[in-house]
């Protein structure tokens, strides 16, 4: 779900806000759908009550996807899809002139790309996506120039900001054979550094075909007028042969690991992993409902026991990921002055068995389930969100699945949430990172 959070007090304001939620949910994602001959997956998405059209398309292709000695290169892709293709010198330049807004983003698991510009130019949104699936201008120069992008994205946002390398330590801390255990921004800089064009060649003409990607136009469209304009478009690029995705699944986790870091940062901090399910497992909703008793908000069991009541922490988060394959439940906090980063662990593994012994009220339950079910409605009213989850359910086998969102926030039971906490929140699933300041 989206990391959105809202904060409403009291029953009655959970009283209303379910009045109104209910009012919204039969709103769903209405869409059709149809498939070309090249293997190009195509919903369509109609909402004419907006002036605008957008298309989504994502590329089943992420970090998970890559060597382990060159990693980096689906995040490097997102920005050379920039750079130009075969028809297009600059990708921004011409979206900008259709008055497109455009951006992208990559995860572990997909590559996203997306643009928002006015229902009559449609088709120039088609002409600049179907170009650059079917070339890239593969130029050095353009190479040379998203490379040192990168390179400085991840010295900056990774290296050179206080805890910004947290989870280039936490991932292979937590995993051990799975992909997931190198972040999305690559494992080591040297892979982007030492990236050849053939490296990059391979990777383009691997992943990003028309058999390999999910394409989402919604806003105020017609089917009708959608379909041959995609055809025409994208009809004659060639698929390609898609390598069988075969992942080393990650064995069960059954001892503590802990590990020490010290960095020029203002506070010492605790992260702390727990293994999870993936997202299209029955047990996904539970464990993210376990994550918002923990963290979500100022009435959550963290902040009441350790930020507002003992003051051991100066905030404090718990949340899941949306990951494909089996991910991560991370609790994580700032600790207060003179408190070590032990005794933050200790206080956090008192609220935990406090929630295992005691277990939950099922009006606390209720409490982020509301607020969960709002987070859903509230990101739905934009049709960008819509068709990027839209595309993420494709992708996944279900289109329907953020449709199902709601239902299944609402269906979860308190005895399902204390089911998932017995199972995932036990010291020997646990991977603890201890951020700590640089002793002078």
């Amino acid at each position: 779900m989206l990391l959105t959070t809202f904060y409403y007090v009291g029953l009655s304001a959970n009283f209303v806000l379910s009045k109104y939620i209910k009012k919204l949910l039969p709103k769903m994602i209405n869409f059709q759908h149809f498939t070309l001959e090249n293997g190009l997956r195509v919903w369509v998405h109609e909402d004419h009550s907006v002036p605008t059209a957008t298309v989504n398309i994502l590329y089943d292709v992420g970090s998970r996807d890559e060597q382990e000695d060159k990693t980096g290169f689906a995040h490097l892709f997102e920005h050379l899809m920039f750079g130009g293709s075969k028809h297009i010198a600059e990708y921004d330049r011409a979206a900008q002139q259709a008055g497109a807004i455009n951006n992208a983003f990559t995860s572990p698991d997909i590559t996203n790309y997306y643009l928002s510009l006015p229902t009559d130019n449609l088709e120039t949104a088609l002409w600049l996506e179907s170009d650059r699936m079917l070339q890239l201008s593969f130029d050095p120069e353009v190479l040379e120039v998203q490379r040192k992008v990168v390179i400085e994205e991840f010295k900056q946002r990774y290296l050179n900001q206080p805890y910004g390398d947290v989870w280039l330590k936490l991932r292979p801390l937590a995993y051990k054979k799975h992909p997931y255990r190198w972040a999305t921004i690559g494992k080591d800089l040297s892979h982007i550094e030492k990236a050849t064009m053939d490296d990059v060649r391979h990777f383009y003409n691997t992943y990003y075909a028309p058999n390999n990607a999910v394409m989402v136009i919604g806003g105020n469209i017609s089917f009708a007028k959608v379909k041959p304009l995609v055809e025409k478009w994208f009809g004659e690029i060639p698929p390609s042969d898609i390598p069988k995705r075969n992942l080393p699944k990650e064995p069960k986790q059954t001892a503590y690991r802990h590990q020490e870091v010290e960095s020029n940062v203002p506070q010492d901090a605790l992260y702390l992993t727990f293994h999870m399910c993936k997202k299209v497992h029955a047990d996904y909703y539970p464990t993210d409902l376990l994550s918002d008793v923990l963290g979500r908000g100022k009435s959550s069991r963290l902040y009441q026991k350790l930020v507002k009541g003992k003051q051991l922490f100066s905030n404090r988060s718990a949340y899941v990921g949306c990951s494909f394959d089996e991910g991560l439940l991370t609790v994580a906090g700032r600790l207060n002055e003179s408190v070590s980063t032990k005794t933050g662990e200790a206080a956090i593994w008192e609220v935990v068995n406090n929630l295992l012994k005691e277990g939950i009220e099922k009006e606390e339950l209720n409490k982020v389930k509301t607020q969960a079910e709002t987070t859903v409605v509230l990101s739905e009213m934009d049709v960008l969100n819509r068709c990027i989850n839209l595309a993420q359910g494709a992708i996944i086998g279900d289109p329907n699945f953020a449709n199902k969102e709601a239902e299944r926030i609402r269906n979860v039971s308190v005895e399902q949430v204390l089911s998932v906490a017995n199972e995932v929140l036990t010291e020997s699933n646990l991977s603890a990172l201890h951020y700590k300041t640089q002793k002078n």
